[in-house]
């Protein structure tokens, strides 16, 4: 998610927080209750799938890369950090697919990065 959740999160604490305090007009505290509301459910489907969505993305990145291994950490930090390396060593593939003239290649990267879109989005996404 970008923002990340711990981001949402401590800014739905501040709403809160400020909306707990007395002369808050009707109007906006109904307003920020309800984007609260809204932001928590997002947070709780991203937060619930996230270690899934990084497993399955680096496997996938690995079989483009030819690159063996797993990922044993299973904590978000470690999933994240490994799919920011792949995802590096990724862009410098597709940057040589594309110098080299490898369609085939390019095709199979970009049906990845089209992949981890689909599978990145939320559930109230309107496309």
């Amino acid at each position: 998610m970008n923002p990340s959740v711990p981001a949402v999160l401590a800014e739905l604490a501040g709403l809160a927080a400020r909306n707990a305090m007395p002369g808050v007009p009707e109007a906006e505290r109904a307003s920020d209750l309800g984007l609260s509301a809204m932001l928590l459910g997002i947070a709780a489907e991203v937060w619930d799938r996230q270690a899934a969505i990084l497993v399955e993305e680096n496997r996938a990145v690995r079989v483009l890369l030819g690159e063996a291994g797993d990922d044993p950490d299973l904590r978000l930090t470690a999933l994240r950090a490994e799919n920011d390396r792949l995802r590096a060593r990724l862009i410098d593939a597709h940057a040589a697919a594309e110098a080299a003239g490898d369609m085939a290649r390019q095709d199979a990267i970009w049906a990845e990065l089209l992949a981890a879109t689909e599978r990145r989005k939320i559930s109230t996404a309107p496309v």
